[in-house]
């Protein structure tokens, strides 16, 4: 029996938005996974990757001129980091410990170690979470926001919420880059939504990880975006990938 005028319309439109449903269901199955590529930046700044150690030298350019130099060894060895301050000489002896998301701070001068916060200054603008916490996937919650290019290179944009009250920021707007997988540029929020930092990524050095040579972080530069003629940068040297002894990680 041929078909009615009305029966082919409805027939056509059923099949138009079975069409318009299976593109739906390919897009997604294609879009990016926010918390796979925060992971896979994460290594570039020593976050997941067993037995690591690199030197700091943290440099604060300070309105009028003034500069501060900070010189620290940090050890890493999953989500336990060692902090040994090395400049300036009074400085030296120091430590900060994390554990997790556990924070704490020896010195020959105190009797035993001080709990601190990741959002305490080391520097500058630099928090002592800075320096030390380089686990973003573990830290915070991360969603997809689009896409944009920066400095000529187009990115993704993650939107990086805290996972809990102990880690250095409450919100992260982040950029990394679609070709390379490595963080380029970050916004630190305060759980209000005040913009109070930005902080922008160099990749210069390079480690071995498992077969693979892989970029590692070289230069952290982090401006003030009330004042933003205060600039704090964190220079990369002496990256050594090798076993570090759990004794390396005690509280004691």
């Amino acid at each position: 029996m041929p078909w009615a005028t009305s029966d082919l319309s409805l027939l056509r439109t059923l099949l138009l938005l079975l069409t318009l449903g299976l593109g739906s269901v390919e897009v997604l199955a294609d879009s990016p996974d926010a918390a796979a590529i925060l992971s896979s930046s994460d290594k570039a700044r020593g976050g997941g990757l067993p037995g690591i150690q690199w030197q700091v030298n943290v440099e604060t350019v300070e309105t009028g001129g003034g500069k501060d130099l900070t010189q620290v060894m940090v050890k890493s060895n999953g989500d336990d980091n060692m902090m040994e301050f090395q400049a300036p000489v009074k400085a030296r002896g120091r430590k900060v410990l994390m554990r997790g998301n556990n924070m704490w701070f020896s010195s020959p001068t105190v009797s035993k170690p001080v709990p601190i916060s990741p959002r305490q200054r080391l520097t500058g603008q630099a928090s002592y979470g800075d320096i030390a916490a380089t686990n973003y996937v573990k830290d915070y919650s991360a969603e997809m926001a689009g896409n944009e290019v920066v400095d000529s290179v187009p990115c993704y944009v993650l939107n990086l919420t805290a996972a809990n009250k102990s880690v250095t920021y409450d919100k992260v707007k982040y950029w990394v880059a679609q070709d390379t997988g490595l963080g380029i540029k970050a916004e630190f929020y305060t759980i209000s939504g005040k913009h109070i930092k930005t902080a922008r990524f160099k990749y210069d050095n390079r480690i071995e990880s498992g077969d693979k040579s892989i970029p590692f972080v070289s230069e952290m530069q982090i401006v003030d975006a009330l004042a933003s003629n205060t600039v704090t940068t964190l220079v990369y040297s002496a990256i050594e990938v090798r076993s570090l002894s759990a004794r390396d990680f005690r509280l004691n």
